[in-house]
């Protein structure tokens, strides 16, 4: 069965969906504007995922957020997934569909992390022409991610704002802009956060994340089982006023806290986005 009214996503705050909440999203829809979720879920042919997951759907614009190709792998693109993806793309109709700038395989093995990619030219060419493939197989652009990363490569020369921005320029892909992770990685590696956002293309940015991180002495891990921090909400003030408004979501994905905690969080980031639509008027 296909879904038959896609629905864009408004430049209002969403929320991460997740099994344990599936009841009680079903029972009474939480007061948000959409939903994303993990397509990898849903690669099943049939169940109750899929099922439930057509009722949201009835009810909220969606997204689709992968973390499974493995882009910047040098393993070949696996076509099996790319077609159980696709499926679901027809099926539901997303929004947006999004994967992550990294890499996580080697040799069919694949590591339970999504690792950063050297910045260089012979990537920056790899990396595009994997985006190629996957867009010409799903029949649409997707987004990509920046990722939180704990070590750098010694050869890497290009900016990774300068990075994306060329990928988006040589593809027609979109980006996916993480500012959780543009904080983390501006305090473990001594960055300004700014720097790296004046550098991506304004109309690229489709689509925000926030979430939440845990200290470890000097160190931020990316864990997203926290509430957004007051630095990242000043970062999203900033972003909101540079970018505009754009769809922004709320992630949360370890320590799941109750529903109504990841509804009042988007309600926090709608207040900012009225106050940026307001000051646009």
């Amino acid at each position: 069965m296909s879904v038959q009214h896609p629905a864009p996503i408004p430049a209002q705050a969403g929320i991460g969906l997740r099994a344990q909440h599936f009841r009680e999203i079903l029972d009474a829809p939480p007061p948000v504007a959409w939903m994303e979720t993990h397509p990898e879920n849903y690669f099943g042919n049939g169940g109750a995922p899929l099922r439930i997951l057509e009722r949201i759907r009835a009810q909220y614009p969606l997204s689709l957020h992968g973390v499974g190709l493995s882009l910047g792998s040098t393993d070949p693109i696996d076509h099996a997934h790319l077609r159980k993806l696709k499926t679901l793309i027809d099926r539901f109709e997303p929004a947006f569909v999004s994967e992550h700038l990294s890499w996580s395989s080697i040799g069919s093995r694949f590591f339970n992390d999504l690792l950063p990619l050297p910045y260089t030219t012979e990537s920056l060419e790899h990396l595009c022409a994997r985006i190629d493939e996957v867009q010409t197989v799903l029949k649409r652009p997707i987004l990509i991610e920046n990722i939180t990363r704990y070590l750098t490569w010694r050869d890497s020369p290009i900016p990774e704002g300068s990075f994306m921005a060329e990928a988006v320029k040589r593809t027609g892909c979109g980006i996916l802009l993480d500012l959780n992770n543009v904080y983390v990685n501006a305090v473990n590696f001594g960055l300004d956060p700014l720097e790296f956002l004046t550098t991506l293309p304004i109309e690229a940015v489709q689509e925000i994340h926030l979430a939440g991180f845990d200290r470890f002495g000097r160190m931020l891990i990316d864990t997203h089982g926290q509430p957004v921090y007051p630095e990242v909400w000043g970062l999203y003030e900033w972003a909101t006023h540079h970018f505009g408004p754009r769809p922004t979501l709320i992630e949360w994905d370890t320590n799941l806290p109750p529903l109504s905690v990841l509804v009042e969080q988007a309600t926090q980031a709608d207040a900012i986005l009225g106050g940026c639509h307001a000051a646009a008027l």
